[in-house]
């Protein structure tokens, strides 16, 4: 008997192992598109703040954050602004993180996350865009800034520009952070 009662123990354990080694499987996202190119830092709640008021969000906005890591700007936008939002991001664990802040905050109604390359999604909806990314991947966006989005729409980008070539409208200061502005089209300088 007592062999027996060990023996169903032993088979239970394996099943419970068995199940604790499936699970994450399970649970795991998507993989991702492909590396994503710079490391995820999340941007201060005052930046956020000064990115939307320098890009004037207002509840008639689509913003769209090439990017968006743990979506707290697309949910700043929705729920201080009014806005519809849209992040975007290569990294299907920043995804995942995104959604459950949007959800926490309550706007799942006005945003939507994509898990998609920045570099390739449709973004012609915008009426605004937010990047924090390097300089030189905003330099490599700008074609399909000025591309894709209709004359008008306004970008912010935190810390990084645009690059000599294309000098911001506007600056800000945020927290020991500079923060840019243009507007579309973005013009070279002269």
């Amino acid at each position: 008997m007592l062999m027996r009662v060990r023996s169903m123990a032993y088979t239970i354990l394996l099943a419970v192992a068995a199940l604790a080694v499936a699970t994450p499987a399970v649970a795991q996202t998507t993989p991702a598109l492909r590396d994503p190119d710079v490391i995820f830092v999340p941007t201060p709640p005052e930046v956020v703040d000064t990115m939307l008021k320098l890009a004037g969000v207002t509840a008639k906005d689509v913003v769209y954050d090439l990017g968006c890591g743990d979506g707290m700007i697309v949910t700043a936008a929705a729920k201080d602004f009014g806005a519809q939002a849209v992040g975007i991001d290569i990294n299907p664990v920043r995804v995942k993180e995104a959604n459950e802040r949007v959800a926490k905050a309550g706007v799942t109604a006005k945003v939507k996350i994509l898990n998609e390359d920045l570099f390739t999604a449709n973004i012609s909806q915008a009426t605004v865009v937010t990047l924090y990314l390097l300089q030189s991947l905003n330099e490599k966006l700008i074609p399909k800034l000025n591309k894709e989005l209709k004359p008008g729409t306004r970008i912010v980008s935190q810390t990084f520009s645009m690059g000599d070539k294309y000098p911001p409208e506007k600056t800000m200061e945020s927290a020991g952070r500079t923060v840019y502005l243009w507007t579309v089209p973005m013009k070279e300088k002269k």
